[in-house]
């Protein structure tokens, strides 16, 4: 019987020459990791703890706390990331009880997070595998799929993808409602369906104990803003790395993960301070060439390898700017604004009318 592939293992695809020089940042260093947690999970504890004495000097204080707070959630977020590609410790043991715990701050159930997004990092900008890996924060539809939706589909794709939408008011939807139930987790995942209700009793746990501590409307003037900031930042930069100017999709018969690494994911070349806050996720081809190279080594990985240096680099501005590009034009293969192809759709309706009126006459 031939061997059957698991698409979503993150070692389903294997090493080639450069995959192989990456290959030697995958060791995790002890006291890195342990570095790390402290300047992720124990400074958003000292920064949580401000914010709540902060209520009793000023909220406008409260609220300027909770920008750096977030920044803290985000990078706890890139720790329980790590942790789900067996990154951030040699031990997976280790590696899954500080995922769980993670994801406690961050909202986000590690078992069922941790292997969709192995999906994700098996099938990311392949067209042919969409349903399989990418999520709703990288996938796209071409140019054609979106032309022959209904007009209600194409509203309803236009207005969910719009940048005050999907930038401002989705992400938070996200983490404290969408993630609270599996509802696109396959039922054959029991495991993964489980660590959402167990995550979701963990979460009310907390915030339960919380609410009796300080009262429940403290803790939503405090946690609110926190998980607004960070979901916002968070799925931001998910977008920014997979879709931009420069970035190739391409379909199953031409999809490698090699090429995919280098041509379908951005280098996105942050400020030294926000680079920090959100854990090197900024190298992200060097991340989809290997998932195994912790977060804290993945600039060295980087900046040591030449051939890395050829992906596509976006600046602040760059990245902001490519959040608009939402559909892959699949015959001048680049991304493209919702507004070019309506604008083409219209132009094609008025050409369409023209004709047939001169038709008429």
């Amino acid at each position: 019987m031939p061997q059957v592939t698991d698409f979503c293992h993150p070692d389903a695809h294997p090493q080639s020459g450069l995959r192989s020089l990456v290959a030697r940042y995958e060791t995790p260093s002890l006291a890195e990791s342990a570095f790390q947690i402290i300047t992720s999970i124990g400074l958003f504890a000292a920064s949580c703890a401000a914010m709540y004495w902060s209520l009793h000097v000023s909220y406008l204080l409260t609220l300027l706390l909770a920008v750096p707070t977030a920044g803290f959630v985000v990078r706890t977020f890139i720790i329980q990331h790590d942790c789900g590609h067996g990154a951030f410790f040699k031990s997976r043991r280790a590696n899954d009880l500080l995922g769980r715990a993670c994801s406690v701050i961050t909202l986000t159930p590690y078992a069922n997070w941790r292997r969709q997004h192995n999906c994700h990092h098996s099938n990311w900008n392949n067209l042919d595998r969409r349903e399989s890996g990418a999520d709703i924060y990288s996938a796209c539809l071409t140019v054609e799929e979106y032309r022959a939706l209904s007009s209600w589909g194409r509203f309803v794709h236009r207005f969910v993808r719009h940048p005050i939408v999907a930038q401002f008011v989705v992400p938070p939807l996200v983490f404290l409602f969408l993630y609270r139930i599996p509802f696109d987790t396959p039922r054959a995942w029991s495991r993964e369906r489980r660590s959402v209700y167990w995550t979701n009793l963990a979460i009310l746990t907390l915030f339960g104990a919380l609410t009796l501590l300080v009262g429940l409307k403290d803790v939503l003037m405090v946690q609110l803003p926190i998980i607004t900031l960070a979901s916002i930042m968070g799925i931001g930069l998910f977008a920014i790395q997979h879709r931009y100017e420069g970035v190739v999709w391409t379909r199953q018969n031409a999809w490698n993960a090699q090429s995919a690494a280098l041509q379908g994911s951005s280098y996105f070349a942050l400020p030294r301070i926000l680079q920090w806050f959100t854990g090197n996720i900024g190298f992200h081809h060097v991340h989809h060439l290997s998932p195994r190279v912790p977060n804290y080594r993945l600039q060295a990985c980087h900046d040591s390898i030449p051939a890395l240096q050829a992906a596509t680099t976006l600046t602040l501005r760059q990245g902001l700017r490519s959040l608009r590009l939402i559909l892959w034009d699949e015959a001048n293969r680049r991304m493209v604004r919702l507004a070019d192809v309506g604008d083409a759709i219209s132009r094609n309706m008025a050409s369409a009318k023209e004709h047939a009126v001169g038709s008429s006459v």
